[in-house]
């Protein structure tokens, strides 16, 4: 008979394969929602008329083949499943289904597997799971884009605190504030320094944010040895993507999705075993 802790980590990776079929909605259709969003802000400042565009957000329109239209019915749609079921391609046009899709799915449930796992059916396993969802989709929207929207971002900053703050998770309320502020200005001060000095812009705001996030979760002790793995890994990654002539034009690498892994390498081991990787 199966241990009732397994059962219920269980139940969440199944919950985490739901969660990560609604992440490739938000991973996909949030960018475009902001670039419609900033259109319309543009039309109205210059004094243009509003287009009467089709309702576009993260429920409507139903879901379709991006090659023939085809839309997805709901037996089409179950996670992981039913990508296996089509053999990865539209069963209209037989166009290939990206593999990301289940990727992102099975990591999900993974995630969500393993903070039930470790934490059980407590607010601080469900506060990690929506940890792992935000970073997650933070990381893919930045990889795919170059933006951390500030709807993912600010609010899972505060979702850190006010989890301090009702000891959902083991970071004393001070030090989450600390880190916050900590992690929004060490990065705003490396931005304006590197701008002084050669005139370009290194990253953008939203890695201020994301980064004061990450340290509204661990605290103030934890921002070095995140930031530290961020760009190594960040390094190593640009490095081999520079040798195998797969940088993108401009020659730049996101570096969302170094400090998003870097989060979820501390909710995994914690802060320190990044230092004690490294030797410090």
């Amino acid at each position: 008979m199966q241990e009732p802790g397994f059962v219920y980590a269980a139940l969440g990776g199944l919950l985490g394969l739901l969660v990560g079929s609604f992440l490739n909605v938000v991973i996909y259709r949030l960018p475009k929602m902001l670039e419609r969003q900033w259109a319309a802000e543009c039309a109205e400042i210059s004094g243009k008329p509003a287009t009467d565009e089709p309702v576009f957000n993260l429920i409507l329109p139903r879901s379709s083949c991006r090659q023939c239209g085809h839309q997805i019915r709901w037996y089409e749609n179950i996670p992981v499943l039913s990508y296996l079921l089509l053999r990865g391609k539209c069963s209209a046009c037989h166009a290939p289904i990206g593999l990301r899709y289940p990727l992102v799915e099975c990591v999900t449930g993974v995630l969500f597997f393993g903070c039930l796992w470790r934490w059980g059916v407590t607010p601080t396993a469900a506060a990690w799971c929506g940890f792992s969802a935000a970073i997650l989709a933070l990381a893919l929207i930045d990889w795919d884009t170059t933006l951390l929207p500030d709807d993912i971002t600010l609010p899972l900053l505060w979702a850190g605190l006010i989890a301090s703050a009702l000891q959902w998770t083991a970071v004393p309320l001070a030090s989450s504030v600390w880190g916050a502020v900590g992690g929004y200005l060490s990065l705003w001060l490396v931005y304006w320094a590197f701008k002084l000095v050669t005139g370009k812009e290194g990253m953008g705001f939203g890695d201020f944010k994301l980064f004061a996030a990450l340290g509204a979760w661990f605290g103030w002790q934890a921002l070095v040895p995140i930031i530290l793995m961020a760009s190594v890994i960040g390094a190593v990654i640009g490095i081999v993507m520079k040798f195998s002539s797969s940088l993108r034009e401009g020659g730049y690498v996101p570096f969302g999705p170094f400090l998003a892994g870097a989060g979820l390498t501390a909710m995994v081991f914690g802060p320190q075993s990044i230092l004690r990787t490294v030797g410090l």
